[in-house]
């Protein structure tokens, strides 16, 4: 088992740059794939960004257009989602999730362990 806690939303103008991280407690992080989903007001969950539990794969929303990078770091149990060139459409509560697989999957019904999410709200 795994418990994630997101951290690093926060308020940023359109056209900047944020950080989020993923902090993991629990035993060999590595082993677990780490998902980052949003939920916008109104509408529903969306993939943004999985990594594998080894680092070696990424899959993307088709949104992201190169914008938003995940990684990980397994020696810290800390996961990231670098954002750059955000827009208003940005904003959302932005959740990591973990599976017990090394893959990188897009649904969100593969991951049973979920952060309680972090706002990220983008100004004009």
């Amino acid at each position: 088992q795994v418990h994630l806690v997101e951290s690093g939303g926060t308020l940023v103008q359109a056209g900047g740059s944020l950080r989020l991280s993923c902090t993991a407690t629990g035993r060999a992080f590595s082993n677990y794939g780490v998902g980052w989903f949003r939920q916008a007001p109104g509408k529903a969950r969306e993939f943004v960004a999985a990594i594998n539990g080894r680092g070696t794969f990424m899959n993307y929303g088709d949104f992201v257009k190169d914008r938003f990078t995940i990684s990980r770091d397994d020696a810290k149990n800390v996961a990231y989602l670098q954002m750059t060139i955000l827009t208003l459409e940005d904003t959302a509560v932005y959740y990591c999730a973990a599976r017990a697989s090394i893959g990188a999957s897009m649904s969100d019904n593969d991951y049973p362990y979920w952060g309680q999410g972090t706002q990220v709200t983008v100004s004009s």
